[in-house]
């Protein structure tokens, strides 16, 4: 009876022994996938970020006016008495100034005020003509003052300067620029006013540039993501 239930002992232990070799195989062959899957989402997790992260210039949006497509700022200045920017329309010569009236010259285009902006507008939120913008710049300016010997208040119009053009973003913060600049006289100064008037195209005249510009120190950076 002993010697049989010693057999039946060994037998027992034996197959205890097997099932849990099975088992532990078994359990050991279910984790490998399991461990691929893992270190698969791994992978996939920590390459999202490189693949979803933008190039360069703004976000991706909306094809069609995405946010902030529309975007700029206004500006109006004051030019303290003996401090009126020049316009370059009328002479400096004292004896010229003197001739055409003194303090009633005619020729009065020294600016008190000066009123003006700039302007982007990227209409395009995807694809390569997200990083394509428009920009004006306009300058108005008004005033009525002869240097040294008449300074007023007046808010008469003197010029319309402006700026507009077309700009790419390229990477590392660089824009590729083209630029056309024109002044228009507004007021009297459509015609000539008399002996002091230089009759000139205005400050910098008509011209047309292609450039590069590059933006440092975070400057410029505010319609991109953060």
């Amino acid at each position: 009876m002993k010697s049989m239930k010693s057999m039946n002992r060994v037998i027992l232990t034996n197959r205890t022994r097997e099932i849990v070799l099975l088992m532990s195989a078994l359990l050991a062959f279910g984790a490998i996938p399991a461990r691929a899957q893992d270190a698969t989402a791994t992978v996939a997790s920590s390459a999202a970020p490189t693949a979803a992260s933008p190039s360069w210039g703004v976000p991706e949006g909306r094809t069609f006016f995405p946010h902030n497509w529309l975007r700029g700022y206004v500006d109006f200045a004051v030019a303290p008495s003996h401090n009126e920017p020049d316009l370059g329309r009328c002479s400096q010569s004292s004896a010229v100034i003197i001739s055409a009236g003194g303090a009633n010259s005619m020729c009065d285009a020294y600016a008190r005020y000066l009123w003006s902006g700039y302007l982007e507008v990227q209409p395009v939120g995807k694809t390569f003509l997200r990083h394509v913008f428009f920009f004006f710049t306009p300058t108005f300016s008004f005033g009525n003052n002869v240097p040294q010997l008449k300074y007023t208040a007046s808010m008469a119009p003197i010029a319309y300067e402006r700026a507009v053009g077309v700009a790419v973003e390229l990477p590392r913060n660089f824009e590729f620029r083209v630029t056309q600049h024109q002044v228009d006289w507004l007021g009297k100064y459509n015609h000539n006013v008399g002996l002091a008037d230089l009759g000139t195209a205005g400050p910098y005249g008509l011209y047309t540039t292609i450039g590069a510009r590059w933006y440092f120190g975070g400057y410029g950076r505010s319609r991109e993501a953060h």
